[in-house]
């Protein structure tokens, strides 16, 4: 008998301190969403003002998706919703979030370096709003990533090699920027790449040659820069996938590629 309340005693405490650890966890969540909530200047449609409140669960907030094994929020999508303002250094704590969309809205300022935390992102669109500062090198450690968009923004600076520890990466878009110097050689270790697009930008110098290593990728897209030299002679010999290559508005001279019979899908 004694031996049954014992063990009922400890799966007792195991089951307290469960729900303790599950009510931190979620707590920590909804304390960084309210920090990214307090930051935020403008809300015209009223949407996290009525539904982001404490009296509710941070899981049925509005763009607020939680995972049924831990409880902690796995997705946030508020794209769209016409807020202004900045992303506060506690949006580093939500680190169970896997999809982020912050797209097509007002918000400014430079990324924080916390957000680095978020190793488990694979889905990252920060695209149409009105960042700014050195595109951010510690991208680089989110090495689940598979999409990354930034486009349509005021990032500057170059484009940081480290992008390339990024192995899963499919998806890279950077256009409408403001990004300079070269495009980093680098890029062609992003072997699971499919679309790249940098466009509308102030990149110079050379297309690197081992971009057009990248066998499986689709899209190409580098218009409206100063790119200069040629292309490779023999570039769509190991393309086959490539369906979409813009070039146009650069300083690229030299001959028409004699394999591009061979890119059957252009």
């Amino acid at each position: 008998m004694e031996k049954v309340f014992t063990s009922f005693l400890l799966l007792f405490h195991l089951v307290v301190a469960s729900l303790a650890m599950t009510h931190a966890n979620i707590s920590t969540d909804q304390s960084a969403l309210l920090s990214l909530k307090s930051q935020i200047i403008s809300d015209p449609f009223h949407l996290l003002d009525e539904s982001w409140s404490p009296a509710t669960s941070v899981c049925h907030w509005i763009g607020v998706t939680c995972g049924s094994r831990h409880q902690r929020v796995t997705s946030l999508n508020i794209s769209n919703m016409g807020l202004t303002g900045r992303i506060s250094p506690d949006f580093g704590n939500l680190t169970f979030l896997v999809s982020l969309d912050l797209s097509s809205n007002n918000f400014y300022g430079n990324l924080p370096q916390e957000m680095a935390h978020l190793r488990r992102l694979r889905f990252l669109n920060f695209g149409v709003n009105n960042f700014s500062g050195k595109a951010p090198s510690w991208f680089g450690v989110l090495n689940q990533l598979q999409v990354l968009t930034l486009r349509n923004n005021s990032f500057n600076g170059v484009i940081p090699s480290l992008f390339s520890n990024i192995s899963t990466l499919q998806t890279l878009d950077l256009r409408f920027n403001s990004l300079g110097g070269q495009i980093p050689k680098e890029i062609g270790k992003l072997q699971n790449l499919k679309k790249l697009y940098i466009e509308s930008n102030e990149l110079t110098g050379s297309i690197p040659f081992s971009i057009f290593n990248i066998s499986g990728i689709e899209v190409i897209a580098f218009t409206n820069n100063t790119l200069s030299g040629n292309l490779p002679a023999d570039m769509c010999d190991y393309l086959p996938m490539l369906r979409d290559l813009h070039l146009s508005i650069n300083e690229l001279r030299g001959h028409m590629p004699i394999s591009l019979p061979n890119c059957s899908k252009l």
